[in-house]
């Protein structure tokens, strides 16, 4: 996948969660590398887009995915770049607390493993639809310049 603004704030929250739920000394400092690269990755895509560096078409990316809309509802994703953002952190940290039941599926009870999957299916398309979103504001910043 090409790098897009709303791709880069996907990474950012991963690596931010990756921080919150490790005590390893080495491994903090590794993710603060990543986080400071990162964040300057963000920085330079938006000056280069913002001039022009970036072609309109490549300033998104469109996760374009395919699925069963029947039952797999997906709530639209509205407001700012931050507004969404935000929105983007909230899912993600959802999909951690979901997967970190995939390591131990074992243990979790038959009756409840179909919503797991379920869940980390929804929890995905949103989260899709979030980085989609994000770029289609940045594109329809770009354009209005």
């Amino acid at each position: 996948m090409a790098e897009t603004l709303g791709s880069l704030c996907d990474k950012l929250t991963i690596i931010k969660l990756k921080q919150w739920h490790s005590d390893d000394e080495s491994r903090q400092i590794s993710l603060a590398n990543q986080q400071q690269s990162i964040q300057e990755e963000i920085d330079q895509f938006l000056i280069d887009a913002i001039s022009g560096l970036i072609p309109e078409k490549k300033i998104t990316f469109n996760a374009n995915k395919v699925f069963k809309k029947e039952g797999n509802d997906v709530k639209e994703v509205l407001g700012s770049i931050g507004d969404i953002f935000s929105e983007l952190a909230k899912i993600n940290c959802e999909l951690w607390h979901e997967q970190e039941k995939v390591y131990e599926f074992e243990k979790v009870p038959n009756e409840e493993k179909n919503n797991v999957v379920k869940q980390l299916a929804i929890l995905n398309l949103q989260r899709n639809k979030c980085i989609d979103a994000i770029d289609n504001n940045l594109l329809k910043i770009i354009t209005k310049k």
